[in-house]
């Protein structure tokens, strides 16, 4: 038996589980409020978090500033984050993720549908994996009644 492959192998699902593991209390974070703490320790110092239109923020302090005003723009959220394609390499992976989020913003009490893919990249540090640079890429981001078809976009005034 070649115990090096198996230990390669092996190795290789625990990383998996552990990726899958952390986008998973990233998205319970979010649900709980955007607690900010908590997200910003899933990150590097050095981490950027990029949701193009909804903003970007470059390091860890930031990051945690960022969540912190996204539970005074969301009083609401359910992250449904699944499909993953996971790639490692050494200390570092990808991932792409499909985003199906429900949640309600505070202007106005609006419910809305969103879709999205993340891009993630990811760093084993100090024995675990964080997220090195997570990228949203919006597909739709539409009010509750009208849905994708009709608005694809929600106008934020």
């Amino acid at each position: 038996m070649d115990f090096d492959s198996l230990e390669r192998r092996i190795r290789r699902l625990e990383d998996l589980e552990a990726i899958k593991q952390l986008k998973a209390r990233y998205a319970l974070a979010c649900d709980a409020g955007y607690d900010a703490d908590v997200l910003a320790a899933m990150f590097t110092v050095d981490a950027v978090w990029d949701g193009g239109p909804l903003g970007r923020s470059e390091g860890r302090e930031a990051i945690r500033k960022f969540f912190q005003g996204s539970s005074r723009r969301i009083s609401f959220a359910v992250h449904n984050i699944v499909s993953p394609v996971i790639e490692i390499e050494g200390d570092t992976a990808t991932g792409i993720w499909y985003l199906l989020q429900t949640c309600t913003y505070i202007d106005r009490n609006q419910a809305v549908w969103g879709a999205a893919t993340y891009h993630d990249r990811y760093v084993r540090e100090d024995a675990l994996w964080k997220f090195r640079h997570v990228r949203l890429e919006s597909h739709f981001w539409t009010p509750y009644e009208d849905g994708w078809a009709r608005t694809p976009f929600v106008r934020r005034d």
